[in-house]
């Protein structure tokens, strides 16, 4: 609900809290308005504060940004994981793990609206920040091995698999059974090697 007289604001006092119903805020007005066409000021405007108040949490919309997509990248790890609860370390649990990671982003406005025409640069982006990528290889754990661990294959493996999981949001198959198809045939094999992957370029 929006508070035009900031006297909410004025009365936070858990910047934790107050951090997140800003970024609150700021999937409200993704939704409403589109990724691309908001800035500090709508989001502000959205929260009912004032813009100062908005850059004590975030110093830049790239801040924001980063706040929000790494944010929302922990809570999918967490609904996938419990989604694929279960099913035995093999193809069939890393398959799973891509589509249940794909049917979170798309059934959430929020994320969804990151991949909507305009917005899917933004994502792209996000997507290859060094922050999200250590973030999510200590996230992941299943299928890059022990949960937490952010070594060099990790972050490899992560930011492949990221840049896989964009693609097929950005540009989706229309049918499911060919979504899947794909992913059985081409991704799972990926994240089942235990070769030894080349280190990253210094």
């Amino acid at each position: 609900m929006r508070d035009p007289t900031g006297s909410s604001w004025r009365r936070e006092a858990q910047p934790e809290h107050a951090a997140n119903k800003l970024l609150d805020a700021a999937e409200e007005a993704f939704i409403e308005q589109g990724v691309s066409a908001v800035g500090m000021a709508e989001i502000a405007e959205v929260a009912g504060c004032s813009r100062g108040t908005l850059y004590r949490y975030f110093g830049s919309r790239h801040e924001l940004h980063l706040a929000y997509v790494q944010r929302e990248a922990m809570r999918i790890v967490r609904r996938v994981r419990s989604a694929i609860t279960g099913l035995e370390d093999g193809p069939e649990r890393s398959v799973e793990y891509v589509l249940q990671t794909l049917r979170a982003v798309r059934s959430n406005p929020g994320t969804a609206a990151w991949f909507e025409p305009g917005a899917a640069g933004i994502a792209a982006r996000m997507s290859r920040a060094s922050e999200v990528i250590e973030t999510l290889a200590g996230a992941f754990g299943e299928p890059f091995g022990e949960r937490g661990h952010a070594d060099d294959e990790a972050l490899l493996r992560t930011r492949w698999l990221v840049r896989v999981i964009v693609s097929l949001l950005t540009d989706p198959e229309e049918d499911p059974a060919r979504e899947r198809a794909l992913v059985e045939r081409f991704v799972a094999p990926a994240l089942l090697y235990d070769g030894a992957l080349p280190s990253p370029r210094t």
